[in-house]
């Protein structure tokens, strides 16, 4: 009998990582590898990394030399890097990281299994060197589908042969056509996202992730289908919807609204009990999504608005559209038809030439929008990124002041936002119940609230509460950003 191989992986970043680390983990499994949650468990720990902006990269780093010193004192044997940092750095990283073992891109991943069996044989795997993926798609979006690129969490066209469904593992999603991913759940939360598109065909000057995602480039709506309908059958009642921007998604199947017709089709598969948008850009809302994200039972009301700052120049800086007004008027409309609706975004404070007219304008737009969760960056250079080479730097010095102004200011609204919501019925689905000195507590996410980035909801009791139970429940307090509520039952007693 062969001797078992284990593997362990660990995700950094965000939710589109954790759904590449899934079909890595189908993959391995349907090779043969046994996955378990440790690395010091693991022959193999395989690090799928986040190269977005400075602290996620050294997060990358510190969780590979973590793995690393699992081989003085545990079973692990080989380290290997993947995801956004080694695709975009490459045999740079792999330079200046020894202690990996491995650094493979996306190119790597159809043929995971025997990459890591590879190293882990003492062999070495020649890491590649990084280019600008956006050049190995067609300029026009109609032509993408087609081709024969590398996509983490859509497959390849023409894959390495698969064993039969029947001879998958349990838990392994099927391939049941030449776009689909093997994928293997490695959590057992009843949230899951699911890829809609990668890549993205926006020039922001700030951000470098085209560089090494590409292009954008949708997954096919039967193949968003399946995933769901699959995950659905794994106990899964929430599906969040990720890319690099869910609003251009369609463009490149010959249909710009084809969203609008796939989030109901999403909500009505059985077991599912809401759908969720994430990553939606200002410039591209239109007001047939917004009647569709506010209208579709199931489908939350849940706007998550790539705004960045709100100030004209700025923003036309930063190759964005858009200014306080109109963005204001975005969610007044939002809200107009959806009261509840939530709204988080992200800012970048300290940009090339912001004034402290263009910082007050930011803070005039963060004081009218009420949103529900606000994620505040301080501006650095990203190497390959067109504001690298922008004049009129601000200081480092300044950068901290404002953000820490900014972030404060932020804190203070979303704590006053969520203090708006008491006395609000809320669909909360129940994710966790987590022991505490004083007993169990059952923790949850309402509409407004998506995993990870936003608040929660904290029960006051977690009698009849189980994960992946919705159920109705009435906000009666803050701690913070987070809500307390009564579910139904309890807040019908006391009533």
């Amino acid at each position: 009998m062969p001797e078992r191989r284990t593997v362990a992986l660990v995700t950094l970043g965000c939710a589109r990582n954790e759904v590449d680390s899934e079909e890595l983990a189908g993959r391995l499994a349907a090779d043969g590898w046994d996955l378990v949650e440790d690395a010091s468990d693991a022959d193999v720990a395989v690090v799928n990394t986040c190269g977005f902006v400075e602290a996620a990269k050294k997060d990358s780093v510190d969780a590979l030399l973590e793995a690393n010193d699992l081989k003085d004192h545990g079973r692990t044997q080989a380290v290997v890097a993947v995801g956004c940092m080694a695709e975009r750095y490459g045999k740079d990283l792999a330079e200046a990281l020894p202690e990996a073992d491995g650094v493979l891109g996306f190119d790597d991943y159809a043929d995971i299994s025997d990459r890591l069996q590879t190293i882990l044989n003492g062999g070495i795997h020649a890491s590649h060197t990084p280019r600008d993926r956006r050049k190995l798609l067609p300029i026009s979006p109609a032509e993408r589908q087609d081709a024969a690129v590398a996509l983490p969490g859509h497959a390849q066209e023409t894959p390495a042969p698969a064993p039969a469904p029947e001879d998958l593992p349990e838990g392994v999603a099927p391939v049941s056509g030449p776009r689909a991913p093997l994928r293997r759940r490695l959590g057992t939360s009843p949230v899951a996202s699911v890829k809609l598109a990668s890549g993205c065909d926006r020039r922001c000057s700030f951000c470098a992730i085209p560089s090494f995602r590409g292009s954008f480039i949708s997954r096919r709506p039967s193949d968003v289908l399946q995933e769901t309908r699959w995950l659905a059958e794994q106990g899964v009642k929430e599906v969040m919807l990720v890319s690099e921007n869910n609003t251009s998604y369609g463009k490149d199947l010959g249909d710009i609204r084809l969203l609008e017709t796939l989030l109901p089709e999403l909500a009505d598969v059985d077991g599912i009990e809401r759908i969720r948008v994430s990553y939606l850009q200002p410039a591209e809302m239109r007001p047939g999504l917004i009647d569709v994200l506010t209208s579709t039972p199931k489908v939350a009301p849940y706007f998550d608005l790539s705004f960045q700052h709100s100030a004209p120049g700025v923003l036309r800086a930063m190759r964005r559209f858009g200014d306080t007004d109109r963005f204001l008027e975005l969610l007044d409309t939002i809200r107009s038809k959806a009261p509840q609706a939530g709204a988080r975004s992200n800012f970048i404070v300290g940009f090339p030439g912001e004034t402290e007219a263009d910082l007050a304008e930011l803070e005039r737009f963060l004081t009218g929008a009420r949103l529900d969760a606000i994620g505040v960056f301080g501006y650095s250079d990203e190497e390959g990124t067109e504001a690298v080479g922008y004049e009129n730097k601000l200081d480092a010095d300044v950068i901290a002041e404002r953000l820490a102004h900014i972030s404060q200011l932020a804190e203070e609204l979303t704590s006053q936002r969520a203090e708006e919501r008491i006395g609000e019925t809320l669909q909360v689905l129940v994710e966790s119940v987590e022991s505490e000195e004083d007993g169990e507590v059952a923790i949850g996410r309402a509409a407004h609230q998506a995993p990870e980035t936003d608040g929660q909801v904290v029960f006051t009791t977690r009698e009849g509460l189980v994960p992946g139970r919705m159920v109705e429940a009435k906000a009666v307090g803050t701690e913070g950003v987070d809500l307390v509520a009564e579910h139904h039952e309890l807040a019908e007693v006391a009533r």
